[in-house]
């Protein structure tokens, strides 16, 4: 049996990636559309932090208490750009491997805020799927097929000139340095 060619890999990876792309999209647009069902002081960010605060425990719940609570605003901001930049970014198939870091972190930080690091019932929903295809965008070049990146690695190599050795005619050495004949 023949294994099928690199290039039909890169097209199934090229297409996890836009559909992980879609996923953080469809997640961060609603979030900038409907700014006052998201953000505090009655959006869902203060919802969200005021319930998942009782299901942590130790220094994460220190962190949203101390940290994140007092500037729920600027992390909801954060939250919201960073679903829609890691969207794009993977969507668009340019610097995947940073929109796959940044999906990563996201999708820790909400595993981590539902107590997810001491349940093991929170690794099964739609943030460790999240997790997964960021760690993939992360780990595999995605956007080498149908996206910027591969584009943009296509004009890196066209660019690099191969060195040539060239000749170049020089005058005759006259004087005392120059070999007797």
């Amino acid at each position: 049996m023949k294994l099928p060619s690199s290039s039909t890999y890169a097209f199934w990876l090229s297409l996890l990636r836009i559909y992980a792309g879609a996923f953080w999209l469809m997640h961060g647009i609603p979030k900038f559309l409907n700014s006052q069902d998201f953000m505090p002081p009655n959006g869902m960010m203060v919802e969200f932090l005021n319930t998942q605060i009782s299901h942590v425990s130790g220094p994460y719940q220190s962190f949203l208490i101390h940290v994140v609570l007092p500037n729920a605003s600027f992390f909801a901001e954060l939250v919201r750009l960073g679903e829609v930049v890691t969207g794009a970014l993977l969507l668009l198939g340019f610097y995947t491997r940073l929109g796959g870091l940044i999906g990563i972190l996201l999708a820790l930080n909400y595993i981590s805020a539902k107590g997810g690091l001491a349940h093991l019932s929170v690794w099964s929903g739609l943030d460790s799927t999240a997790l997964v295809l960021s760690a993939v965008n992360l780990v595999l070049p995605t956007g080498r097929m149908l996206g910027v990146d591969g584009i943009l690695a296509r004009l890196r190599h066209h660019r690099k000139a191969e060195p040539a050795a060239v000749f170049v005619e020089e005058p005759p050495m006259t004087g005392p340095s120059a070999p007797s004949p």
